[in-house]
């Protein structure tokens, strides 16, 4: 991302309603800031997109149409949507202000995590997406930019339904943002430009070994060379990078990240009883392993005690086994 937005709004009020605070963020569709909502008092996301792209009709309908879709969606481990809007050329969505480290920072600073670790993010994620699911509502961007470990350890996601809204000519000339999604989209996506539930169920494979090794699944330094390797490649077990990473997890990120999406989990809700049972599989000492300087990869001096787990997902009640499932 870059440092600073082309046009700040930093000292503004957006819809007679948002007055921008301060400047949080950009990424290829949007710059975030934080916002004080004068009617309600209280502090928000204030997502405004970018300038061509609400100059795109299109692309606007689509955005106010998923913005609806997402905001009727309520669930702890979801990012609220509050309000979408135009104002003055700058068409925006006003969401949850949630404090915390990106999937992405964890990864990065953190990276490979412990077993236990991996399992505290990703079934919250699970949660989030088997509540989607379950609402007719597919992410279709599941990233680790999109995952947000706030500050007392709740995960949230963010950004769901609203990649439906942008297409491919849209980013195209955005290549960061292209490379971003590509190294976490499913085949069926690629090749044939459609997600369903299982697509959502791929990319959280993606986060899963990607939190276990410190590393993407399909490194590359094209959108395109990336893209080809989920066509025609197979996601690699974590513990070909990772010797430590137990096989039941090894099984379970192959599970999700199977090519053909008949062979994945039908959907989030699916992933997560596998998840749990994988779970249930590990000693204590296979969950709190930490990857030692023998192991490929690095082996981390964490700032923070992702090892004993800071995450922590929100109370809920327990996912009953599928008949028939492993």
């Amino acid at each position: 991302m870059s440092s600073a937005p082309p046009v700040s709004l930093v000292g503004q009020v957006v819809d007679g309603r948002y007055r921008v605070q301060s400047h949080l963020a950009d990424g290829g569709m949007a710059s975030v800031y934080v916002a004080v909502d004068l009617r309600l008092e209280r502090d928000v996301a204030l997502k405004i997109m970018r300038p061509d792209l609400a100059r795109d009709e299109n692309f606007v309908s689509r955005f106010r149409r998923e913005a609806r879709s997402a905001a009727r969606l309520s669930h702890p481990n979801v990012v609220g949507v509050f309000d979408q809007g135009s104002d003055n050329g700058h068409v925006f969505l006003a969401m949850e202000l949630v404090t915390g480290k990106t999937l992405r920072d964890v990864v990065r600073d953190e990276g490979p995590l412990t077993p236990r670790a991996a399992l505290d993010i990703i079934e919250p994620v699970l949660e989030a997406l088997d509540a989607a699911h379950r609402a007719g509502i597919v992410h279709r961007d599941i990233k680790p930019e999109n995952v947000i470990l706030r500050e007392d350890g709740v995960v949230k996601v963010a950004d769901f339904g609203l990649a439906r809204a942008v297409t491919t000519d849209t980013v195209t000339a955005h290549t960061d943002v292209l490379l971003g999604t590509a190294a976490y989209l499913s085949p069926e996506q690629v090749e044939r430009g459609i997600a369903d539930p299982r697509s959502d169920v791929y990319s959280a494979g993606l986060l899963l070994y990607e939190m276990l090794t410190g590393v993407k699944a399909f490194p590359g330094d094209s959108p395109i060379q990336v893209a080809y390797q989920h066509v025609h490649g197979t996601v690699p077990v974590p513990s070909a990078r990772i010797a430590s990473v137990p096989g039941e997890l090894d099984a379970l990120v192959a599970l999700a990240t199977a090519r053909d999406p008949d062979d994945r989990p039908t959907d989030a809700g699916d992933l997560l009883a596998q998840a749990r049972r994988s779970r249930d599989t590990l000693s204590t000492d296979e969950l709190d392993h930490r990857p030692s300087t023998g192991d490929p990869g690095r082996s981390g001096n964490p700032t923070m005690p992702l090892g004993r787990t800071t995450t922590r997902a929100v109370p809920r009640a327990p996912v009953p086994d599928e008949p028939g499932a492993a």
